[in-house]
C-alpha cells in the first residue's frame, strides 16, 4: 500500500514537471517566433510600447512614445542631459557669449535697415531686431560649442533611442567608436544645415525689405506698411519651421544612414512628405517650451523683478535643468519622428510592390485565358 502511494506521488511529480517543460518550451518557441525590432529580415519596424507594428503617429503619440523610451532607458538620457545638454543650456540662457557693445551696434544697424526699408520702428520691430541680433551673435561666437556639445548630444540621443528600439543597452565605448566613424559626415551635414538656416534668414530679410519698399513706393503710410510685413513674417515662419524640421531630421539621418550633407537634406525632404503637419506640431510644442523657459530665466534670473535676488541661487539652476529637459525631449522626438517617417516610406514601397505584383498576376491570368477569336476558330 505504501509502495503504491509512493508510485502515485512520483507519477504526479513527473506529470507536473512534464507540464512545466511543455509550457517552457512553448514560451521559448513563441519568443523565437517574435522578430527583432530592427532586424534586417523585417522590413517594417515595430513600436517600442509593444510588439505591435509602427503606424503613422500624430504629435501626441510621438510624445507618448518618447516618454516610454525615456522611462525605459532613463539613466542614459539623464547622463546625456547632465554632461552634454546642461552646460550648453546654461550658456544659451545666460548669453555669456554675447558682447553687449557688439549687440547694440548690430541692433542699431538692423533698425537703420528697417527704417530705410520703410518699416515703422514700433516697439515690436525694435524687440525683433534686438532678438535677431542676439541670435546672430550667439550663433557666431557659440559655433564651436554648437558643433561639439550640441552635435554630440544629438548623436548620443539618436544612438540611445536606436538602442532602445533594438532592446540593447547603450555602451559608452561603442558609442565613441560609432562617433569616430561618422563624425566627418555629421560635421558636413551640420555645416550644410547652418548654411541652409542662414540662407533662409537672409532670404526673409531681403523679402521683407522688398515688400515694404514696394508698398512705400505705392504711397501707403508707414502704419499700413506694417500689415504686409506681418503677413510676410507669418508666411515665412511656416517656411522656416519646415526648414528647421528638415534640418533636424537630416542630422538624425546622417547618424543612422550612410548619407551626409546635401544628400541628407534631400533624404529628409523625401521622408517628411505626408508628415509635414506632424513635424510642425512637434516644432511648435518644442519652440513654445523653450520660449517659456527662456522668458522665465529672463524675468526671474537676469532681470531682478522682485525681492532681493536670493532666489536666483536655486531658480537659475532649476530653469537650466528645465530647458535641458525640453531640449532632450525635442531631440528624442526628432529621432522617433524619423522612425515614423521611415515606416511611412517603407509602407508606400511595400504597397507599390504589392500593387505591381497584383497587376502582374492579372496579366498572367489574362494570357492564360483563351481569347474569343480562338474559341470561334475552334
Amino acid at each position: 500500500m505504501e509502495d503504491s502511494c509512493v508510485n502515485i506521488h512520483n507519477r504526479g511529480i513527473e506529470l507536473k514537471e512534464s507540464s512545466l517543460n511543455v509550457d517552457d518550451s512553448c514560451q521559448l518557441e513563441s519568443l523565437r517566433n517574435v522578430p527583432d525590432l530592427e532586424s534586417p529580415n523585417s522590413r517594417v519596424p515595430r513600436s517600442f510600447s509593444s510588439n505591435q507594428r509602427f503606424h503613422n503617429m500624430n504629435a501626441l503619440e510621438i510624445l507618448r512614445e518618447t516618454i516610454r523610451i525615456l522611462r525605459y532607458n532613463a539613466s542614459s538620457f539623464m547622463v546625456i542631459a547632465a554632461i552634454l545638454i546642461c552646460p550648453l543650456s546654461a550658456v544659451v540662457l545666460s548669453n555669456v557669449l554675447v558682447d553687449q557693445s557688439t549687440l547694440k551696434e548690430l541692433t542699431v544697424r538692423l533698425l537703420l535697415a528697417a527704417r530705410a526699408a520703410g518699416i515703422p520702428l514700433v516697439p515690436f520691430v525694435k524687440q525683433s531686431c534686438q532678438r535677431l541680433s542676439e541670435i546672430i551673435i550667439s550663433s557666431f561666437f557659440g559655433f564651436p560649442l554648437y558643433i561639439t556639445l550640441s552635435l554630440f548630444s544629438k548623436v548620443a540621443v539618436v544612438y540611445s533611442v536606436d538602442c532602445s528600439y533594438s532592446r540593447k543597452k547603450p555602451y559608452a565605448a561603442k558609442f565613441f567608436l560609432v562617433v569616430g566613424k561618422i563624425w566627418k559626415r555629421l560635421v558636413l551635414t551640420y555645416v550644410w544645415v547652418c548654411m541652409a538656416i542662414a540662407c533662409c534668414l537672409l532670404l526673409f530679410l531681403i523679402l521683407i525689405g522688398v515688400v515694404c519698399n514696394v508698398f512705400t513706393l505705392l504711397g501707403f503710410s508707414p502704419s499700413l506698411v506694417v500689415y504686409p510685413a506681418v503677413m510676410v513674417g507669418f508666411a515665412f515662419s511656416i517656411i522656416f519651421a519646415n526648414a528647421i524640421i528638415i534640418c533636424n531630421l537630416a542630422i538624425v539621418i546622417s547618424v543612422l544612414e550612410d548619407v551626409s550633407g546635401v544628400q541628407a537634406l534631400v533624404r529628409s525632404g523625401v521622408l517628411i512628405r505626408g508628415q509635414t503637419q506632424v513635424g510642425l506640431l512637434i516644432f511648435l510644442v518644442s519652440t513654445i517650451g523653450m520660449a517659456f523657459v527662456e522668458g522665465l530665466f529672463e524675468h526671474r534670473v537676469k532681470t531682478l523683478s522682485y525681492g532681493d535676488g536670493s532666489s536666483r541661487i536655486w531658480e537659475g539652476p532649476l530653469l537650466v535643468v528645465m530647458y535641458s529637459f525640453v531640449v532632450l525631449i525635442d531631440s528624442m522626438m526628432s529621432a522617433v519622428f524619423y522612425f515614423t517617417c521611415r515606416f511611412s516610406s517603407t509602407m508606400e514601397v511595400l504597397e507599390g510592390d504589392d500593387h505591381g505584383s497584383e497587376e502582374e498576376e492579372e496579366e498572367e491570368e489574362e494570357e492564360m485565358v483563351p481569347s474569343s477569336s480562338s474559341l470561334d476558330i475552334r
